[in-house]
């Protein structure tokens, strides 16, 4: 479907035009007339689908209609981090070319003046609010804040959102929104604490669910079936002779990050950590160290496994097998991006086998069992079906949600 046969005005498709958009995708086709109609939404729906110009496009037609109050805030986006909300307000900044929508980022930074430039966006009351929980909540703390009149209240990446401890943090928001308004949530998995969620705060919502795309041809997937205590053994075997450019190294928790991280410093490795203890400023200098070729391997939580736009790592390992098959197809993604090849390794302990066996149902193949080399000792053997673990159903989520900052989770 083409976006001039959707019900958008005049000079949203002349923005879309002058930004070469013709065809939607189909979560743009989809999503756009439900959210024009003014229901609330659920769209499950991954990474690099488009669905930020599917939830911009039709409230931007929206405020440009210039049915809404001035010197007010319309509108809130929310985003898990910094570096997605940046992406949005780029987006924003496009397709509101033409119209007379004006709009501000709310995130986190060491720069006083982004603080106040930020402050004054909100006091003023700029249409669109693009912001980060705890930066928001900051503003919102000192007073100057005024959600009571938002017409449009949208969340992006929910469940990581709520895999970073976030929960509080949204429903605190929502306490400062009218009930009347239109709710909008995009989530690239359905687990049940995003239910729970949505269950909370929208009203009777249309629900999208496009299926989960498999990972890309170029990547070469392969395993390693071992225990527990070889995985670090067989990262030194595969980095003896040459350590590719740029390496990541997923692990299911910040603890295993850490202690991952400093076992291959011992190594000698040139190798860096990313997870939410640390802060932002933090994370940004590990980033553009990783980007720069200073640290070529991130050892990292899922926190990196999407929204980080780097063409060119040449491999990715899972040192756990992904909680999901979504996380697995979101891991593996970081590498064969910009017609590059890219090779992604699973390592398998006894007790991951049955989440390991529910990841190939969802990919249809088998992934090839690399041998163990002879001098890493036995290895237990490839037995999924009795296996007690099975975290990697396709349809199930990451299942320990309390709704709080889980102590080693991201």
């Amino acid at each position: 479907m083409k976006f001039s046969e959707l019900n958008l005005d005049d000079s949203v498709l002349q923005a879309l035009d002058a930004m070469n958009f013709d065809e939607c995708t189909p979560v743009q086709e989809h999503a756009i007339p439900v959210i024009l109609e003014g229901k609330d939404l659920i769209a499950v729906a991954q990474t690099g689908t488009g669905k930020t110009a599917a939830y911009l496009l039709p409230v931007l037609n929206k405020l440009s209609l210039n049915k809404h109050p001035e010197d007010s805030i319309n509108c809130i986006i929310m985003s898990p981090t910094r570096e997605l909300a940046q992406q949005i307000d780029q987006q924003m900044e496009g397709f509101s070319y033409f119209l007379p929508v004006s709009s501000v980022a709310v995130y986190g930074g060491n720069d006083g003046g982004l603080f106040e430039q930020q402050k004054k966006g909100l006091a003023l009351g700029a249409d669109v609010v693009i912001a980060t929980p705890g930066r928001l909540l900051s503003h919102i703390s000192l007073g100057y804040v005024d959600l009571s009149r938002v017409s449009y209240f949208i969340l992006d990446e929910a469940d990581r959102m709520l895999d970073m401890g976030f929960y509080d943090d949204i429903m605190q928001v929502v306490k400062l929104l009218p009930k009347e308004r239109q709710t909008i949530m995009f989530s690239a998995t359905m687990p049940a604490n995003i239910q729970k969620l949505a269950n909370n705060i929208l009203n009777n919502p249309v629900e999208i669910k496009l299926a989960v795309s498999k990972p890309a041809d170029k990547i070469v997937q392969a395993a390693y079936i071992c225990y527990e205590s070889q995985k670090l053994s067989i990262i030194q075997s595969l980095f003896l002779k040459e350590v590719p450019e740029k390496v990541i190294i997923f692990a299911s928790s910040k603890l295993k990050v850490k202690e991952v991280t400093k076992s291959l410093k011992r190594l000698k490795l040139n190798v860096g950590e990313m997870h939410s203890d640390l802060d932002q400023s933090q994370r940004e200098f590990i980033m553009h160290e990783f980007k720069n070729g200073r640290i070529n391997i991130l050892v990292a939580t899922d926190i990196v496994s999407r929204g980080i736009d780097i063409d060119d790592i040449r491999l990715v390992i899972n040192y756990d097998v992904p909680h999901d098959s979504e996380d697995y197809v979101h891991r593996i993604g970081r590498t064969a991006r910009a017609n590059n090849d890219g090779v992604a390794i699973t390592f398998v302990n006894d007790k991951e086998q049955g989440a390991f066996k529910s990841i190939e149902k969802f990919l249809e193949k088998t992934i090839y069992k690399i041998p163990l080399p002879a001098e890493l000792g036995e290895v237990p053997e490839y037995t999924p079906s009795s296996s007690n673990n099975h975290r990697g159903s396709k349809f199930k989520g990451k299942k320990n949600f309390s709704g709080k900052r889980k102590e080693n989770k991201v």
